[in-house]
């Protein structure tokens, strides 16, 4: 792994399909994102168009209000009233081929799952959330960016079955209490091929540092990921992951302090199937 961030801006798809085969992260900037969202209207013989890609930008930004509107975790074994969340599970066909993006299926709702082998915290329970608001999983612009990414990652590694089984996390995490933790659990992998951690937003917090490490090795590094719809690759299978506690910024003398909260979305992608608990 290069522990310089910089080296992992893609500066176009192919880009981001070497650095995440070479060093099993990537960075998508938001014009990236965008760009990549909008192959889903396109076929493989053109390319989207500047409107295109500035339709999906606006497509993408209308769907912020989203999170205002995300309940709370009921599951944070810290005790803690940080984390509001919902959830939804997917099942994506995968298709190389840019007229594909209708093999995207809303699966039932379900149970989040996790071994305690890759959350030791909030690992073996069942952890059932609300539903993804249908105002997303509804939105052709949310679904397209939920296929396209899994298309790219197929183009990393394959899933056996053809399939990705993913699960959509839409996140806030909060300064109510003084301080938030976008992953309680600490630097982690999922179980997962893959992970897309989708910055949706920051408001008026310090904090939320990213870190990534290679699994087999000593190397390492630290950003943080700020520019609203942008996106952190990450190979699930070849680094863990965390992100730093965040908290709001000091107010000036005399003034009221902001609440502060820090957006992502968190998408998994997994071949094989879906996390269950072992049979009984």
């Amino acid at each position: 792994m290069n522990p310089h961030p910089d080296s992992l801006a893609c500066t176009d798809l192919d880009s981001c399909v070497q650095h995440l085969g070479q060093q099993g992260l990537a960075v998508l900037d938001h014009a990236g994102l965008a760009r990549l969202t909008a192959q889903a209207e396109t076929t493989a013989a053109t390319e989207p168009t500047a409107g295109d890609v500035c339709a999906v930008s606006a497509a993408l930004a209308a769907l912020n209000p989203l999170w205002d509107d995300l309940p709370p975790d009921a599951h944070l074994k810290d005790g803690g009233r940080y984390r509001q969340r919902r959830h939804a599970s997917l099942v994506q066909r995968v298709d190389l081929r840019a007229d594909s993006a209708d093999a995207l299926v809303l699966a039932s709702p379900r149970a989040h799952w996790q071994p305690t082998t890759y959350n030791a915290l909030h690992g073996g329970m069942l952890r059932w959330f609300a539903p993804v608001d249908e105002r997303m999983s509804g939105s052709p612009t949310w679904r397209a960016l939920v296929f396209e990414i899994g298309r790219l990652f197929a183009r990393v590694r394959a899933p056996q079955d053809g399939h990705w089984y993913i699960e959509a996390h839409p996140f806030r995490i909060t300064t109510a209490g003084g301080v938030g933790r976008p992953t309680p659990e600490g630097a982690h992998r999922d179980g997962v091929d893959f992970v897309a951690v989708v910055m949706v937003g920051r408001h008026h917090i310090i904090g939320g540092e990213t870190r990534v490490f290679d699994a087999a090795g000593p190397f390492g590094l630290r950003f943080t990921l700020a520019e609203p719809w942008s996106v952190l690759l990450l190979d699930d299978e070849r680094v863990i992951h965390e992100s730093t506690p965040i908290q709001p910024i000091e107010p000036a003398p005399g003034a009221a302090a902001l609440p502060g909260w820090r957006d992502t979305l968190v998408l998994t992608y997994r071949s094989g199937g879906f996390q269950d608990p072992p049979p009984a």
